[in-house]
């Protein structure tokens, strides 16, 4: 018992820098209090004393502010910081090493009894102040939910989730291994060359093409972490904050404006070949203003 009190003293101190004592910490944190209340709650909740149990859980919300059925499970090492409107359903699990913020729901969405219906929080997972975590879903181990996000989905091992509905950040340096890989241009087939501007073609563009499949594995967030990523994930971030994260919509809107920037340039040369070559062509297509397009994407 005073194992387990220790244990849970000392995460707390470790993730929280506005701890300055363990004595602080065991007579000024409603946290620690729910989770210790919650605990006797629990086991009489399992003993089958079930009227009990749910009065300790109402006296408990009483005195910290946190709502925990007692019928739900939580680990050890859970810190839950501030706490106050903290809800977690019946059903819901809470593994090890855990860390919550204040206003988060561990919800359900059905309304069947003797089913899961609130959520899985596995192992080292980090859901920000304000999240809603709705369903009977897992959220995999070491992810890490956003602020206010509405998370109605499972997320995988190592991920971290944002916005309302919650979607997949993917981390910069993922980004730039893609873009700054570009397939090599095909120089086997020959091609005329037009007169006026001896040995270049405008139908070649060096550019990088825009290549459908990165795009439709952000849009439908299927993306995978390897064990790399798992292990990298293993440090806390306080609130869920990734610093070196980038929405996915974002990510396939630039790429697609960069994609169209392109094309432009590309029908542009094509256009001056044709002039070169006696065809007048009427173009009263306004310019694409990409630097306006970034500038509206990253507001």
């Amino acid at each position: 018992m005073f194992s387990r009190l220790r244990e849970d003293i000392a995460c707390i101190y470790e993730r929280d820098p506005a701890a300055r004592s363990k004595l602080e910490i065991l007579i000024c944190y409603p946290g620690l209090h729910a989770v210790l209340v919650h605990r006797l709650a629990h086991r009489l909740w399992r003993s089958g004393f079930y009227l009990i149990a749910r009065f300790i859980s109402h006296l408990n919300r009483m005195f910290t502010g946190i709502e925990i059925h007692p019928g739900a499970q939580i680990g050890k090492r859970v810190f839950i910081d501030h706490g106050l409107g903290v809800v977690i359903g019946e059903t819901a699990t809470v593994g090890d090493d855990c860390t919550i913020y204040q206003g988060v729901t561990l919800g359900g969405t059905s309304l069947y009894k003797g089913t899961k219906r609130h959520p899985t929080l596995e192992d080292g997972v980090v859901v920000g102040a304000g999240a809603q975590i709705l369903g009977g879903f897992t959220i995999g181990k070491g992810a890490k939910i956003g602020s206010n996000a509405v998370v109605i989905k499972p997320i995988p091992a190592g991920a971290t989730a944002v916005g309302n509905p919650a979607r997949i950040i993917v981390k910069s340096s993922d980004t730039q291994e893609k873009t700054t890989t570009k397939p090599t241009p095909d120089t086997t087939t020959e091609r005329p060359v037009l007169p006026g501007q001896p040995g270049a073609d405008p139908c070649v563009v060096e550019e990088q093409r825009l290549h459908p499949e990165p795009l439709r594995a952000l849009l439908q967030q299927s993306r995978q972490n390897d064990a790399d990523k798992a292990h990298d994930a293993e440090h806390f971030a306080a609130y869920a904050v990734e610093k070196d994260g980038i929405d996915p919509l974002t990510q396939v809107l630039e790429e697609l404006i960069q994609h169209s920037a392109r094309q432009e340039e590309r029908i542009e040369k094509l256009c001056q070949a044709l002039e070169e070559l006696g065809q007048r062509v009427d173009n009263g297509q306004p310019p694409l203003d990409v630097e306006r397009l970034n500038e509206i994407v990253d507001s």
